[in-house]
Formats: C-alpha cells, sequence, structure tokens
C-alpha cells in the first residue's frame, strides 16, 4: 500500500493507493489523517482489512495539492555521513558509530512544495534521503533483525541544509537543519512489504536538470535495521516517527567549487519504487 494525502495545506485527505488499477481510494473512515496516533492505534491493519473488504470510495485528486504524507510527526531523527562516498567527498572520517542529529518537525512540507532559503542564507545545500517511518514503538530493541517489525514503511526526503547554520555558527547542527520547509517528504509512505531489500534502491538528485546525485543505498555504512536498532539504546522511537539515513555523495557541500541552492532553482530527486519530488527554491520575505 501506498499512503498519500491530497489538498490544502492543513485540510489534506487520507488515501491510499493499491494494485488496483481504480486510482486512490478515501480513507477518511478509518482515520481523519495519518499521523502518529494512526500507527499507534494500528492504523496499518485497520487500513488493511478495510482494503481487503473493497468498500473504500475512490478520491478524485484531479487539481489536488500532494501533501505530505505524513501530518507532523513526533520527531524526525537524521544520520549523517552515512554513504561511504559523502564522508569521502565531506573529508571525514567513516563513522564508527552512526552520526545523530534532530530536525524540528515542523520542517516537513508536501513533495512538490516549494523549499524556501532562510534569511541571511548563502549555502543551502540539497540532500536525498531513505526516509524510514515508525509503526510501533521501539525501545531497547535486543537486536538489529528485531527492527523490521516496528518499521511502517519508507519514503523519500529531502534533508535540506544550511551549511553555514551548521557547520560555520557554533554549537550542534540542528540549526542548520530545521529551517521552515527544510523536509519535503513523500510523495507517499510505501509499506515494508512492498520494498524487498531497503539497502537496494537507486536513488538520485537534479538541480536544474543536472544530475548531482546518484547512488544506491547499498553504499550505507549503516543499514536501516542496524540504525532502528542502534536508535532504539538511546532514544524511545515512537509510532509515526521520521528516521532519515544519510544522504550520498554529490552534495552541494562536497562540489568543487562548492555550489548551493538560489532563487529559481528547481530540485528533482527520487529513490526507486517510492516516488520522486519536485521542489521549487524562493527566498523567504
Amino acid at each position: 500500500m501506498k499512503l498519500v494525502r491530497f489538498g490544502a495545506v492543513g485540510h489534506e485527505i487520507p488515501g491510499v493507493i493499491t494494485d488496483d488499477p481504480a486510482g486512490v481510494f478515501d480513507v477518511r473512515s478509518i482515520t481523519p489523517t495519518y499521523d502518529a496516533s494512526f500507527f499507534a492505534a494500528d492504523g496499518l491493519h485497520r487500513l488493511r482489512q478495510a482494503v481487503e473488504r473493497g468498500t473504500l470510495p475512490r478520491l478524485d485528486t484531479r487539481d489536488l495539492r500532494v501533501g505530505a504524507p505524513l501530518e507532523r510527526p513526533g520527531k524526525i531523527v537524521c544520520i549523517g555521513l552515512n554513504f561511504r562516498r559523502h564522508a569521502v567527498e565531506s573529508g571525514a572520517a567513516i563513522p564508527t558509530e552512526p552520526v545523530v542529529f534532530m530536525k524540528a518537525p515542523n520542517t516537513i512540507v508536501g513533495p512538490h512544495d516549494d523549499v524556501v532559503i532562510p534569511r541571511n542564507s548563502q549555502k543551502t545545500d540539497w540532500e536525498v534521503e531513505l526516509a524510514v517511518v515508525i509503526d510501533t514503538r521501539a525501545s531497547y530493541l535486543e537486536s538489529p533483525e528485531a527492527a523490521a517489525a516496528c518499521i511502517a514503511g519508507y519514503a523519500v526526503s529531502n534533508d535540506v541544509s544550511e551549511r553555514e547554520f551548521q557547520l560555520e555558527r557554533g554549537g550542534q547542527w540542528d540549526k542548520g537543519k530545521s529551517c521552515a520547509t527544510f523536509n519535503p517528504f513523500g510523495p507517499w509512505i510505501v509499506t515494508k512489504d512492498e520494498i524487498d531489500d531497503p539497502q537496494q534502491l537507486d536513488m538520485y538528485l537534479d538541480v536544474n536538470d543536472q544530475r548531482l546525485q546518484s547512488a544506491n543505498t547499498s553504499d550505507m555504512i549503516f543499514p536501516v535495521d542496524y540504525l532502528i536498532w542502534y536508535l532504539s539504546q538511546f532514544m524511545v522511537l515512537e509510532p509515526g516517527d521520521i528516521v532519515n539515513t544519510g544522504t550520498p555523495a554529490g552534495v552541494g557541500l562536497g562540489l568543487r567549487p562548492p555550489r548551493y541552492l538560489v532563487p529559481g532553482d528547481l530540485m528533482q530527486l527520487g529513490i526507486a519504487g517510492l516516488g520522486s519530488q519536485r521542489s521549487g527554491v524562493i527566498a523567504a520575505l
């Protein structure tokens, strides 16, 4: 199943896409939205039962904005330097443990919404990432193998970053990661049963039709299951949380000379089986 939301900001309608060629189905009889409470209340199971009954009405999505498929997660946990070639281009040693930082939950926007360059920014950068959505509470998992049972599905994420704020202004990375609109997400959440192996997914990102990131999740230093297990040793992952698992080589910071986003740029990015995004870039008012 693919979990989607359509409509104006704050008024998105939840839908589901299945193998049925009829299109998108309206799931408001099951849940008013996809959020933490949906996953915590065994929402995926209830949704799957409704799909199997075949009673959900079709949803007319013509002319509707595609919203983020998850409404405001409890937290967004991010992993830095998790692709070998990205660590090399950053001039960093290959991490021996995952590099963990947080991103503000209200950075989430739709997959085709504009990304806003913040005031006083000169170094706003792009990062295509595989996102993991948590389904059930993960705390002190016994092994990476136990992590699979805690995963709802996967999505495309763009971990937009302001490098000066992140690296040159002191303190931790969060303030370079948490500006408004800095996490385009979606277009949908693909349930884990539809992805054979999250470590074998091609991913890409273009800026103005120039391919800048092209990789496969097999280049991850720490795979998905390991990351969920690892994080559960330090924090409780709750239903509806997002884990951004790291970006491959080709970010603006790693280019020679470095290159950053400017108003008028267009980012197009995607991951095999998970869909694509198209985000324009504008300046903050």
